[in-house]
């Protein structure tokens, strides 16, 4: 397949009863859209059509039944099945899960058959996505099960870029789950994707505090001084700019996060909760670490409103052009430390 300089984007539609292929279908409503990427949608034809039809969306699409058949300058649709499904648009069913991992898991496979650049996710809906086959918590754990490297959640918005030590846990397993083997580790990630997702040479890194007021010197909590502080301190000392731990709400209430180039929180709601308040709708949740890229819209299926036409792109589109930045810049590192090494 000869693709040119231009970049293949496979899109997994995500739940077909939400708002994942409405959002596709608007953010590649703008013919502009195929001078940045060839866009591959894994699906079929009959349910993006149906979707077309509900919302009056004239967004033309080219159907094909294998990757080979790839057309640059269109908006390529690989079926990945052919039956006819039942829709209840604005609700979960076991039938729209069933077709949200189909999409995922073919793209993941053509993903890791190298047959598309990056991976761009609609949202699923966690619970009807459950089967024999998924039986993670959501796209980053599965994504981790299916190629090499060690996943991290980063959530990016211009230069705030969140990252989660913690993941998809429950609150009760927070602070068993933090050690300093986890700490290091989450910072050893982030610190390379900045590298070279980024192209920032000496990242700064923040890493929160877990409890109130980072534990008040014990009174609220130890893990703070326990744990976090000794790590930061010796991760300091193999030269990365690390710093904390921080309170997050002095943290970003007084906006200290703008001297950071990555910040790193403790659990899913301490980072996650002040990030969607500063940056609602124009996020984009990437999955660092990991052998291949894939980036995603920071929001979920929506169902109170799939249907309606009311769905914003933009952070869909954010997805978009943040995995095409981020195939670029890792591409530019790579022949960088090549040179350097040939050089040497």
């Amino acid at each position: 397949m000869d693709k040119t300089e231009k970049i293949v984007v496979g899109i997994s539609i995500g739940d077909i009863n939400g708002i994942g292929i409405e959002v596709i279908l608007k953010t590649f409503k703008d013919k502009r859209m195929l001078d940045f990427c060839t866009p591959v949608l894994f699906g079929s034809t009959k349910t993006v059509s149906y979707h077309k039809k509900i919302l009056a969306q004239d967004t033309p699409i080219h159907g094909i039944n294998s990757i080979k058949q790839l057309v640059h300058n269109k908006i390529n649709l690989l079926n990945c099945w052919k039956e006819e499904v039942d829709f209840e648009i604005g609700k979960p069913t076991k039938i729209s899960g069933k077709y949200a991992f189909t999409s995922l898991q073919t793209a993941v496979q053509h993903l890791k058959n190298k047959s598309i650049d990056v991976l761009l996710t609609a949202p699923i809906n966690k619970e009807n996505i459950q089967s024999d086959e998924f039986h993670f918590p959501g796209h980053t754990e599965y994504l981790e099960s299916q190629l090499t490297g060690e996943s991290l959640m980063i959530l990016i918005a211009d230069r705030l870029r969140v990252g989660l030590i913690t993941g998809h846990i429950p609150v009760s397993k927070i602070a068993e789950t933090l050690t300093p083997e986890l700490i290091q580790q989450k910072v050893a990630i982030m610190h390379n994707s900045l590298q070279q997702d980024f192209g920032i040479n000496k990242p700064k890194i923040a890493i929160l505090g877990l409890n109130p007021h980072c534990g008040d010197k014990g009174v609220i909590g130890k893990e703070d001084d326990v744990i976090i502080r000794p790590t930061v301190q010796a991760i300091k000392e193999t030269g990365k700019l690390v710093f904390g731990p921080y309170a997050a709400d002095g943290f970003f209430g007084s906006d200290t996060y703008k001297q950071f180039d990555g910040i790193l929180a403790t659990y899913h709601d301490q980072g996650l909760a002040p990030f969607k308040a500063l940056s609602f709708g124009n996020g984009v949740n990437f999955t660092a670490g990991l052998s291949e890229i894939r980036t995603s819209p920071d929001h979920g299926t929506a169902f109170e409103i799939a249907g309606k036409n009311e769905a914003n792109p933009t952070s869909f589109k954010e997805a978009l052009f943040t995995a095409i930045h981020i195939f670029r810049k890792r591409k530019e590192h790579k022949e960088l430390m090549h040179n350097t090494l040939v050089t040497k």
